[in-house]
């Protein structure tokens, strides 16, 4: 006889049996391990290394009495310095800028749909980028074997204005159009480099929503392809300012041509060279400052985790931690 659901026996429960409650100590002691990193024993030797070698030059530097650095003392600010220190940074700014205007010119011809245009570009900068800029500043300046009168009129016709060039190009305008012409080669390149590095997917984007040729190059372009130029441009100024050097051939009282005039009637050549080398670290540094920041005003936004702190934020930071922990002390006191 089948007995009825309702009198049936429950099922058994299956129960796990008791015994002592699992053991969570190692999980706890790997919770409360202190981490230690790596020991890494060839970093230090090789940090003691450069240190160690870097105190045996600034020993050098310091001890050795033919530096003569009081003679550097009292030339470094000497008028004659500070004039040729006025020349250098003036032909550095005006050959850049220029150079950089006629560069733009050069790249847009590059970039033309233009064939001759574009050719015309490519043997100027094929050509002033082959020759050194010693042999091009010796050709401007002994232009008038080449040249003895520039005339400006109709091709083949009557001539309106004639120039002898021996009374036109003197050592300072020589320096200024060969350093120029020279910059431009570079500027052209560095421009048009800036320039293709931009996704031509923002450019198809642009056009696709109906922005003019200007807008698109003034807010999508320039902003886009200045990150690319900056770093190369700040290359370029600091290059420019050591490169104006090579007009001392030329007699032109630059930054260099001013200490030579000084030791070779003074004779003290080592003091002399340091002071111009002086100089140029100073405002090199100075410019190398200024890219820097240049850099991190046209990097904003091209990360996501947005631009690391620069040396004054961390000194800021660092000074507002001290102060936090020297007044968490006076108040635990």
């Amino acid at each position: 006889m089948a007995t009825p659901p309702d009198v049936l026996p429950a099922p058994a429960t299956l129960t796990k049996p008791p015994g002592p409650p699992p053991d969570t100590a190692p999980d706890a002691a790997i919770a409360g391990a202190r981490t230690v990193p790596r020991r890494r024993p060839g970093q230090w030797v090789s940090a003691a290394v450069a240190l160690l070698a870097f105190a045996m030059v600034v020993n050098s530097l310091a001890r050795n009495k033919a530096f003569q650095w009081d003679v550097v003392a009292d030339w470094f600010t000497a008028t004659s310095v500070l004039n040729g220190l006025t020349l250098t940074l003036w032909l550095t700014a005006v050959t850049l800028g220029l150079g950089f205007v006629l560069g733009t010119l050069l790249a847009t011809m590059r970039l033309s749909a233009n064939p001759v245009l574009r050719t015309l570009s490519w043997i100027y900068i094929w050509i002033f980028r082959s020759t050194p800029a010693l042999v091009q500043l010796l050709l401007f300046f002994n232009i008038g074997a080449l040249y003895p009168t520039l005339g400006l009129g109709i091709p083949f016709g009557p001539e309106f204005l004639t120039v002898r060039t021996v009374n036109l190009f003197g050592p300072t305008l020589t320096a200024v159009v060969g350093l120029t012409l020279l910059e431009a080669a570079y500027a052209a390149e560095v421009v048009r480099g800036g320039i293709l590095s931009v996704d031509r997917g923002q450019l198809e984007a642009a056009a696709a929503l109906g922005l003019g040729r200007w807008r698109v190059l003034r807010r999508i372009v320039v902003p886009q392809a200045m990150r690319s130029i900056v770093p190369t441009a700040g290359n370029m100024l600091i290059g420019a300012l050591k490169g104006t050097s090579i007009i001392s051939v030329l007699a032109v009282s630059d930054l260099l041509y001013s200490v030579q005039l000084v030791y070779l009637q003074t004779y003290q050549v080592i003091p002399m060279l340091m002071v111009a080398t002086i100089w140029y670290i100073v405002i090199t540094t100075v410019l190398s400052i200024g890219q820097y920041y240049v850099e991190r005003y046209y990097a904003k936004g091209a990360t996501r985790e947005g631009l690391p702190p620069t040396p004054l934020q961390r000194a800021r930071a660092a000074y507002r931690r001290l102060r936090a922990t020297a007044a968490a002390e006076v108040t635990a006191k």
